[in-house]
């Protein structure tokens, strides 16, 4: 195969443990930045809801302008779709009173016919993919619905299942240990892990943010929201540049031929 019939790199990264170090920390951000303005600044969760959802709009058409992987791009987008997962999923559990368990089937069916959509439109839902238009609003919209879906989860295990914040962390903690011992030793679909996996670090990341900010009545430590979100996106900062990213190969690129069928 000559290089002009090589498919492009994929635009996003490459999953491996830095990138699920900095997604946890992204998720914990969006935790405590999302309850920054609507609960600190007091604009509400449908004012900050259309905030950050302008905010998201503006980073995925930019994300999908650009022609290559662009590491703070990426990883802003992701902010800002977990940022705004937190304010909608609060909005449409507690303001429109759906519920946390309502809310997170909704959102669960939501993320379900997007990926079935995603897959019967162009074959395949692997990240290694994503480097088309289309596939990228197919990737961008099921990242929103996941990360949404965290968020309704991790507030229905922690509050309405009474795990509490610290049982919750736990809870999905666990979760995440055991996809990623079915990754080291089993053959389950790699596709599969990773949007199992993708979901399952947001209500984990919602769980410690609501643990560190939340009054210490309700179960968390009280920590200025502000203070918190900072210092978290100061450390993702530090892992961008500490720990450079590169782009994820599509399986079309020799080396990616090389490691799937070594």
């Amino acid at each position: 195969m000559n290089s002009d019939a090589r498919i492009a790199s994929s635009k996003v990264p490459e999953v491996t443990l830095v990138f699920w170090i900095i997604k946890i920390a992204a998720t914990t951000l969006g935790e405590t930045g999302g309850d920054t303005v609507t609960m600190t600044l007091s604009w509400g969760y449908l004012a900050g809801t259309a905030l950050f959802l302008g905010v998201l709009v503006v980073l995925v058409a930019s994300q999908i302008l650009v022609k290559k992987f662009h590491p703070f791009l990426y990883w802003a987008t992701i902010v800002a779709s977990t940022t705004f997962g937190t304010t909608m999923a609060d909005f449409a559990d507690r303001s429109l009173g759906i519920g946390y368990l309502g809310g997170s089937l909704v959102l669960l069916a939501s993320l379900i016919a997007v990926l079935g959509l995603w897959y019967w439109s162009l074959g395949s839902i692997s990240v290694d993919n994503v480097n088309t238009p289309t596939a990228e609003i197919f990737y961008w919209a099921a990242i929103t619905f996941s990360q949404t879906l965290g968020t309704a989860l991790g507030d229905w295990m922690a509050d309405s299942a009474g795990l509490g914040y610290e049982g919750g962390a736990v809870i999905f903690a666990a979760g995440l240990a055991i996809l990623a011992a079915a990754y080291c030793w089993t053959n389950v679909s790699r596709v599969t892990l990773f949007w199992s996996a993708f979901i399952l670090t947001r209500p984990l990341g919602a769980t410690i943010g609501d643990f560190l900010d939340k009054p210490v009545n309700h179960g968390g430590l009280a920590l200025s929201r502000p203070l918190a979100s900072a210092v978290i996106a100061a450390f993702i900062v530090a892992c961008l540049l500490l720990l450079p990213q590169r782009a994820g190969q599509h399986p079309g690129q020799p080396e990616a031929v090389s490691r799937l069928t070594s």
